[in-house]
């Protein structure tokens, strides 16, 4: 029992521990049901081009089907069978689950890789430009107009064709492996959409940069001379966070579009690699005999740009305090 005339103590909350600005757009994000959604079709479309030897060694397919059995000059043969789910492409026999699966991959590369690369350099030089100014800035500012006032869909179809011929080291007959080139053209792609799209996020970050650098707290760091480079990499970097994440969020699927409209023109991807976009392109010549030839991988590139540019969304308004979802 508590005496009388003694203080009753009333304990009071907790205190609550402080989370950073990253740990409160990830809690936002855990509980957004269409973001999680995204990454779970995010995850399975990954899975997919990861694992497509196992997916295709259970099904029981490979990349050609028995010559004896399929008559590959007349129209493709559909199956509800685990020999062929989706059946094969006429003419060839390549069977269509194959390439499906293997699909994905270069999709996925191009997408994260070109994706990673195009941000990590435009937000590179968008740092340096908007944090150092004067003729860096203005150097770094031209690179930027000039590079976008470039058509891009001409210079892909001009630049592709370049680099294979400059990398490709043809022989004496003039003669370059399939294989060789089509790496080369696998980076050719790449180095393209980096190239063309680094100076919109080095843009972006350098406006931020700007706002930074005269921030209170920036101010501080350099009246207290603490050097540029950890200026730089403990107070602007960490408040860059958002905008660079949200860039590539939306960046990967600009890209997986970008890559399945060029294989489809014909200035992507060639075999042996295969692609949704050769796929897209060959099936809707046969469209109206066999529409499933391009829908599979048609919905598939729809349904992961669709659940990349959803959870994008989701990225930036997580990372947004004045957005409430």
């Amino acid at each position: 029992m508590i005496a009388a005339g003694e203080d009753q103590a009333t304990p009071g909350p907790a205190p609550r521990e402080g989370r950073s600005p990253t740990q409160i757009a990830l809690e936002r994000l855990r509980k957004d049901k269409f973001a999680m959604a995204s990454v779970a079709v995010i995850v399975l479309f990954i899975l997919v081009g990861v694992f497509a030897p196992v997916l295709t060694s259970l099904v029981g397919v490979n990349d050609q089907a028995d010559n004896s059995t399929l008559d590959f000059n007349g129209l493709p043969l559909f199956q509800y069978s685990s020999a062929h789910p989706f059946g094969v492409e006429s003419g060839t026999g390549y069977d269509l689950f194959y390439k499906w699966a293997y699909g994905a991959r270069p999709s996925l590369i191009i997408g994260i890789v070109a994706a990673a690369l195009t941000v990590l350099v435009g937000a590179a030089l968008g740092l340096i430009s908007g944090f150092l100014g004067g003729w860096v800035d203005r150097v770094i500012n031209w690179f930027v107009d000039f590079i976008l006032s470039l058509p891009f869909i001409l210079m892909v179809i001009a630049l592709v064709p370049i680099l294979i011929n400059r990398f490709g080291n043809p022989d004496s007959l003039g003669f370059v492996p399939p294989e060789k080139q089509a790496n080369i053209r696998f980076g050719a792609i790449i180095f393209v959409l980096v190239l063309f799209s680094w100076p919109t996020v080095a843009r972006l970050v350098r406006g931020e940069v700007l706002s930074l650098r005269e921030r209170e707290f920036v101010q501080a760091a350099r009246s207290l001379g603490m050097p540029t480079s950890r200026i730089i990499r403990k107070e602007l970097l960490p408040n860059l966070l958002g905008p660079i994440l949200v860039n590539l969020s939306v960046l990967i699927p600009a890209f997986i579009s970008v890559e399945a409209a060029l294989s489809y023109l014909g200035v992507g991807l060639q075999p042996p690699i295969n692609s949704w976009g050769q796929t897209i392109s060959a099936g809707s010549a046969q469209f109206d005999t066999y529409p499933l030839w391009m829908w599979v991988p048609a919905i598939s590139v729809s349904l992961l740009v669709l659940a990349l540019s959803l959870f994008g969304d989701a990225v930036s308004d997580a990372f947004n305090p004045q957005t409430r979802r």
